[in-house]
């Protein structure tokens, strides 16, 4: 198998070509590896790897390969350094965590993992340790973030699909940079442990980004479901969702459309009406409409949990002799503000948080989904935005990283599921994500109308500027 050939397919369709004989999963392998040589010194996505064996073919992506984000997960025998110099030495892990049983279990081959901004407290991909992640559609730009680097070699065709993880949008906006499906699961739905139960009070979720609707639905039937003592748990779904995207049901939803896209760039504006458009022509009810939630006060609340949760991660590192140089200005500026909180002060930002969660919970009783901006504006170039800049603030720094994302954090803080999808693109050629949210456990929705936007809407046959295909040409 040729890289070229390796990099048209995705998970799905390499695991069906392994699985019918007419590849073998260490041809497969191989192609992988050519493909990160070439391609890597461009896009500087890996932390660690690529790793030379190839996986035993075992499970329904049998020989797939597949990298994870350097940050949370726990593979045995890998490093993992949550992108920052201060666990540059660190041992590798003992043992997998659980989410990570479960990809080996599903037959995904580990290829590496890849580069996230610092503890994954930025919105770009951009390490003071190893450098930046670069976007494949152009090098000059970040892949976004925290899961850039996971995105870049998903979008470059160097593997179908990635490990990612997501706080405040880090798996949607990446996605939304490299023309990607990023989805969100519903919290609970996918387990965090056995090392830790939550993560920034609830508000991180685990998964991955893909190319195509379907290798999402079928990743997330593989990996979905609780785990003993986990904290968060989720209803098992009412069908496969495979199934939900091959052979969805005909209802008809109502779908809300975001007044907050008027501050968007106008290719985003239009992106989101394309979309809107798209759908109320497949016969659903779509209207402009937005829940009443204070952004100000969310804002304030999310700052509280992202600086009193960066603290969690960063003074015991500094109390056990870390040293203080070794990160970045705005990691000490969140963990010192952090560090500086009370007890009030996060019964103050849960109580927003619940309001926030009432109105999201009341507005999903009127509409099943809502469409949204993933992002403001395309990838931001690099450099732009400075997570070592001494003169951030720790509010001025989360507030930079939420506002060009301003409907991203609130499905992380209610739990419910959100998906961005790579509908359309900038006169001069980024990729462009459109977010489309539901309520708690509903993937369902979220994926079956997913599969819909993409039969009408296709991007498959689009391609970054560095990419396996175009390399290999």
């Amino acid at each position: 198998m040729s890289p070229q050939e390796y990099s048209s397919r995705d998970a799905v369709g390499l695991a069906g070509l392994i699985r019918a004989g007419q590849v073998t999963a260490a041809e497969v392998w191989q192609a992988a590896l050519e493909a990160a040589a070439a391609l890597e010194p461009r896009l500087a996505a890996f932390t660690e790897g690529p790793f030379e064996r190839p996986p035993q073919p075992d499970g329904e992506f049998a020989g797939v390969p597949f990298v994870i984000k350097d940050l949370l997960i726990a593979a045995a025998g890998v490093r993992g350094h949550g992108g920052s110099a201060a666990l540059a030495q660190t041992a590798p892990a003992e043992a997998d965590s659980t989410l990570m049983h479960r990809f080996r279990a599903a037959g995904l081959g580990l290829l590496g993992t890849t580069k996230t901004p610092e503890f994954g407290l930025s919105v770009v991909a951009g390490q003071k340790w190893r450098g930046p992640a670069r976007n494949p559609w152009n090098l000059g730009r970040t892949p976004g973030g925290s899961s850039g680097g996971s995105a870049a070699l998903v979008a470059a065709g160097v593997v179908p699909v990635a490990h990612a993880n997501d706080g405040a949008g880090s798996i949607r906006i990446p996605a939304a940079h490299t023309g990607l499906v990023g989805l969100k699961p519903s919290r609970g739905r996918v387990p965090l442990g056995p090392g830790q139960q939550e993560l920034m009070y609830g508000n991180v979720v685990e998964f991955a980004v893909t190319r195509t609707v379907r290798d999402s639905a079928h990743l997330l039937d593989l990996v979905q479901g609780n785990a003993p003592g986990e904290k968060y748990g989720a209803p098992a779904p009412a069908r496969p969702y495979r199934d939900e995207i091959a052979h969805p049901s005909p209802r008809r939803l109502r779908i809300a459309v975001a007044a907050e896209g008027r501050e968007a760039a106008p290719d985003v504006r239009a992106a989101v009406e394309l979309a809107a458009a798209t759908l109320a022509g497949l016969g659903h009810v779509v209207a402009e409409a937005s829940p009443g939630v204070d952004w100000e006060a969310f804002l304030a609340a999310l700052t509280t949990t992202w600086c009193a949760g960066t603290a969690a991660a960063v003074i015991p590192l500094l109390n056990s002799g870390a040293d203080r140089d070794l990160f970045e200005a705005t990691t000490i500026a969140c963990a010192e503000a952090g560090r500086a909180l009370n007890p009030v002060d996060l019964a103050v930002a849960f109580d927003r948080y619940n309001a926030a969660s009432r109105a999201l919970g009341s507005f999903h009783q009127d509409w099943d989904l809502w469409i949204t901006p993933t992002s403001t504006a395309p990838a931001p170039a690099i450099g732009e935005i400075d997570a070592d800049d001494p003169r951030c603030s720790a509010a001025e720094w989360v507030r930079r990283c939420v506002v060009s994302h301003p409907t991203c954090a609130i499905s992380n803080v209610t739990g419910g599921p959100a998906v961005t999808l790579p509908l359309a693109q900038t006169g001069d050629g980024l990729p462009l994500g459109v977010q489309l949210s539901a309520d708690l456990y509903r993937e369902d929705l979220l994926l079956r109308t997913a599969a819909q936007l993409e039969q009408a809407l296709p991007w498959a046959g689009r391609r970054p500027a560095v990419h396996v295909e175009e390399d290999q040409r």
